[in-house]
């Protein structure tokens, strides 16, 4: 098992921890050539570290005619561990042996004392929410369904009146995030799949 730090936005923490959010939709940096490239995954393999890697293919009749080196998902696979990178403060003393007395986060409301550290820098330490990956598929952007779109940003079906709006507030959501072009050319994504289980913060072994 592995860990690795994941940003999340003020509003989707709060998602994560109401139970509302269990997906999160991430670009892939590796994109293939052109539109002839669908995404291959190797399930069966002579060489052990071959297995669970994806690469592009292009098909034609007679099988696959081209393909690109092979490359594992950044974010990890099933049964790996996100820790959730927020924007926070800790309040300072001296006394105690961390430097500070506790922790602040923006997406509760609280604070700040002092200045909000950027998620970016936020050490594992001060991290409170662990994810659990339960899934791992690749996609485009637009092939959402309405489904997915509740499990990303977390609401229920019968949020959208009609269920077209529900798209148009996936489109909105990620054109405010990457912008009008990045939707336009809708890349390839890493679609990850969790669940919150116990912080390791909170039972240190």
């Amino acid at each position: 098992m592995k860990e690795r730090g994941m940003i999340f936005n003020a509003e989707m923490v709060r998602a994560i921890l109401d139970g509302r959010k269990r997906q999160t939709r991430r670009i892939m940096k590796v994109q293939p050539e052109n539109s002839g490239f669908s995404v291959r995954r190797i399930i069966e393999s002579s060489i052990a570290k071959e297995i669970g890697m994806y690469f592009w293919s292009q098909d034609d009749a007679r099988g696959i005619k081209a393909r690109s080196k092979q490359f594992s998902c950044p974010y990890g696979d099933v049964g790996d561990r996100i820790w959730v990178r927020e924007t926070f403060c800790a309040v300072p003393d001296n006394d105690e042996p961390a430097g500070c007395s506790a922790l602040l986060y923006a997406a509760d409301g609280n604070g700040p004392y002092g200045k909000w550290t950027p998620s970016i820098h936020m050490p594992r330490w001060a991290s409170r929410i662990t994810l659990e990956i339960t899934g791992v598929r690749v996609e485009r952007l637009q092939a959402i369904t309405l489904g997915d779109i509740c499990k990303e940003i977390g609401c229920g079906l019968y949020d959208f009146r009609p269920a077209t709006y529900g798209f148009q507030v996936w489109e909105d959501l990620w054109k405010s995030i990457y912008g009008e072009e990045n939707w336009q050319a809708n890349p390839w994504v890493w679609v990850i799949e969790f669940k919150v289980v116990p912080n390791v913060q909170d039972n240190p072994a």
